[in-house]
C-alpha cells in the first residue's frame, strides 16, 4: 500500500494524499513528529487535516499515519482534579517530560494506567445487560462515586465479572457476550468520540435553579440545573471572575471549567487558586469535585477548536452518573475566532465578519447538549453550559453574541461602565434577561416565601424606574422631582449597593444563601413599601432618608451569615416604627 504524505501546508491545516479510505474526523498523525491532527475534508484521496500542534518545520513528503478513530476523551476513574489541555493531555505529566512548554509530538495518557481503584461489581454472571447500564462503582473521591457504565452500543449476557477488589482502568472487570455470539472485554476505560453526544432516554423538563450564590443571578436572572446562560461583556468588565464566582460557589456536584483560548495570566489564576479552595459542601478541595482544561491564547489554534467538545464530553459522562454538572467555557469568541482562522485557511466562503457560515450551528451543537436527563441506566442528571462572550469593543451586536442570544435562555450582559463605577458583578439589569424566572418561581416560594415573583418584578420595575428618572435628572436637575420619584432614586440606590454589589474577594460576601437573599429583598421591599407611603403621608425623602433604618439597609451584604436572623428581625421592628403609617 502506497503511504499517505503531505503534500501542502497552510498554518494548522496540512493536506495529504494516499488517504483513500480515510473518515471525516479520523484522528491522524502527521509527519515525523507524529504531530496529532483530525480530517476535517476529504475529496478523492487527498484529505485536509487540522493539525492539533505547532507546524513550523514540518515539510511536504513527510508521512501520515491513520488511527482509524474518531477524536476522542478518554473516560475513567481519575478524571476529578486533572488538568488538561484541549486534546486531554495531562498537563501537569507533560510538565514533567518536557519542562515548562510542551514540546511537538509529547503525549502521554489522560488516565494514568498504574493506579489502582477498588471496584465493586453491581451486577452478576448470567444478568441480561443493556447499553449503558451500570456494571459497578469506584469510590473516586471520598463524596464522589464514580458509576462504571456498558458502553451504549453494546448489550447481551455477563458472562463473568471481577470481585470486588483493586484495578487498574485496563483490567477487565467484566466479560459480556453479545447477541452475535461476540465476547467483550470491558474495563473501566472507555472513550467516547468528542462530536458526538452521549446517548440518553429522554430529556426532562427543568425545575430547579443551579444557586450561585450571586444575588443579582439567583434573585433577578436565574439559571436552571439544565440550562444555558451566556456572559458577554467588553475587556475588564469581569467575565472572568464572574465565571470563576460560578465555578467555586454553584451548587453543582461537578465542576468542568474551560479555558478556551483566554490569556495566560488568567488561567494561571485559576490553576493557582482552585486546589487551594474548600468546597464548602465537603470541606474538601475545590479540585476534588473539578476538571480544568486549559487553552491559552498563544496554544495551537486548532486545539482550542476541540477544547469545548473535550469538555462537554466529559460533562456528559458525569451527568450519565446522575450528578448536576456545570461547565464554564471561557470564552467562545476564542472559539469561534479559532473556527475562522481554520475556516479562512481550508478557503471557505466567509460569512459575517469573516466567521464561517456554519459559526451559527456549531454553537447551537454545543449549547444544545445541556439539559437535564434520563440517563440509559434511569438515573438523573443534568449539564449546564454558561459562556461567556469577548465581543470586540463590547459590541453585542457582533455575529458571535447574536447567533449565541438565539440559543441561550439566560442573558447576563456586563457593562464596562459598571465595571469603572467598581460595581461588581458588572450585570447591566436593563439589557440582562432569564428565560427561567418563571420556572423556578415555584421553589423559591417553597425554600423562600410566597411573595418572591413579586418582589422580584417590582424591585426591577423600580431599576427601570431610576433609570428613567436619571435621564429627568440629567435634563433638569434632581431638586425639581416630586418627592416620590426623590424617594425612588434613593431606594434604587440601597437596592444597588447593598443588594446587586457583591465583593467576590470578601469572604461572607462572596457567597450569599438563598435564604439571606430572600430576606434582604424582603427589607428592601418593605422599606420602599413603608418610605412610600410615609412620602405620602408628608415626609421628605430627605427626612426617609436621614432614619437610622436607612443606613443599617446600606451593608447588608457583609454582614455574617448567622448574625442576618437577629438583624433582619430588628430592622423590620425598626421600620414598623418608624413608618407607622406606610404600607408595612
Amino acid at each position: 500500500m502506497t503511504e499517505s504524505r503531505i503534500i501542502r501546508i497552510t498554518g494548522p491545516v496540512v493536506e495529504a494524499e494516499q488517504m483513500r479510505g480515510a473518515r471525516m474526523y479520523e484522528v491522524v498523525f502527521v509527519g515525523r513528529d507524529e504531530l496529532i491532527g483530525e480530517i476535517i475534508g476529504l475529496h478523492e484521496d487527498v484529505a485536509t487535516i487540522q493539525v492539533y500542534e505547532e507546524t513550523t518545520g514540518i515539510t511536504p513528503g513527510e508521512p501520515v499515519k491513520r488511527s482509524k478513530r474518531p477524536l476522542s476523551v478518554e473516560l475513567g476513574p481519575g478524571l476529578l482534579g486533572m488538568i488538561y489541555d484541549g486534546i486531554q493531555r495531562p498537563l501537569t505529566e507533560i510538565a514533567q517530560i518536557s519542562g515548562d512548554f510542551i514540546v511537538r509530538g509529547v503525549s502521554a495518557p489522560a488516565l494514568p494506567r498504574d493506579t489502582l481503584y477498588r471496584f465493586t461489581p453491581s451486577v452478576s454472571s448470567g444478568d441480561r445487560l443493556i447499553g449503558g447500564a451500570v456494571i459497578g462503582s469506584v469510590p473516586e473521591t471520598k463524596h464522589i462515586l464514580h458509576r462504571i457504565f456498558l458502553p451504549p452500543d453494546i448489550s447481551g449476557t455477563v458472562e463473568g465479572v471481577a470481585e470486588e477488589g483493586d484495578y487498574t482502568v485496563e483490567d477487565t472487570i467484566l466479560r459480556l457476550k453479545d447477541d452475535d455470539g461476540t465476547f467483550h472485554e470491558i474495563t473501566m476505560l472507555q472513550r467516547w468520540p468528542v462530536r458526538v453526544p452521549r446517548p440518553i432516554q429522554e430529556k426532562l423538563p427543568v425545575i430547579r435553579p443551579l444557586i450561585t450564590g450571586q444575588r443579582v443571578i439567583d434573585s433577578f436572572f436565574p439559571i436552571v440545573q439544565g440550562g444555558t446562560a451566556s456572559v458577554p461583556g467588553p475587556f475588564g468588565a469581569g467575565k472572568t471572575v464572574v465565571q470563576h464566582q460560578l465555578a467555586k460557589w454553584c451548587d453543582a456536584d461537578i465542576i468542568v471549567y474551560v479555558g478556551c483560548g483566554e490569556r495566560g495570566n488568567e488561567m494561571a489564576d485559576v490553576l493557582r487558586q482552585f486546589p487551594s479552595l474548600v468546597d464548602p459542601k465537603t470541606k474538601e478541595p475545590l479540585m476534588k469535585r473539578t476538571v480544568l482544561i486549559g487553552n491559552t491564547s498563544n496554544m495551537p489554534v486548532a486545539a482550542r477548536e476541540a477544547s469545548v467538545y473535550t469538555g462537554i464530553t466529559i460533562a456528559e459522562y458525569y451527568r450519565d452518573m446522575g450528578y448536576t454538572v456545570a461547565l464554564m467555557a471561557d470564552s467562545t469568541s476564542r472559539w469561534a475566532e479559532a473556527m475562522r482562522e481554520i475556516s479562512g485557511r481550508l478557503e471557505e466562503m466567509p460569512g459575517e465578519h469573516g466567521y464561517p457560515a456554519y459559526l451559527g450551528s456549531r454553537l447551537a451543537d454545543f449549547y444544545e447538549r445541556a439539559g437535564r436527563v434520563k440517563t440509559l441506566s434511569g438515573a438523573e442528571g443534568s449539564v449546564s453550559v454558561i459562556g461567556a462572550v469577548s465581543p470586540p469593543g463590547g459590541d453585542f451586536s457582533e455575529p458571535v453574541t447574536q447567533n449565541t442570544l438565539r440559543i441561550v435562555r439566560v442573558f447576563w450582559a456586563l457593562d464596562a461602565d459598571l465595571a469603572h463605577q467598581r460595581h461588581f458583578p458588572a450585570v447591566n439589569w436593563l439589557l440582562s434577561y432569564s428565560l427561567y424566572a418563571d420556572l423556578v418561581a415555584p421553589w423559591w416560594e417553597k425554600h423562600g416565601g410566597m411573595e418572591w415573583w413579586t418582589m422580584r418584578s417590582e424591585l426591577l420595575a423600580l431599576l427601570q424606574k431610576e433609570n428613567e428618572l436619571q435621564e429627568i435628572v440629567q435634563l433638569v436637575g434632581p431638586d425639581l422631582l416630586p418627592e416620590q420619584d426623590k424617594f425612588t432614586l434613593n431606594v434604587a440606590a440601597i437596592l444597588r449597593e447593598s443588594f446587586l454589589v457583591q465583593s467576590a474577594f470578601d469572604p461572607v460576601d462572596t457567597f450569599c444563601p438563598p435564604e439571606k437573599q430572600y430576606r434582604m429583598m424582603i427589607l428592601i421591599y418593605q422599606y420602599f413599601r413603608g418610605g412610600r407611603g410615609a412620602v405620602e403621608a408628608g415626609m421628605t425623602a430627605g427626612e426617609v432618608e436621614k432614619l437610622p433604618v436607612t443606613a443599617r439597609l446600606s451593608r447588608m451584604g457583609p454582614m455574617p451569615h448567622d448574625e442576618f436572623d437577629s438583624f433582619f428581625s430588628e430592622v423590620l421592628e425598626e421600620m414598623k416604627a418608624a413608618f407607622p403609617g406606610g404600607e408595612n
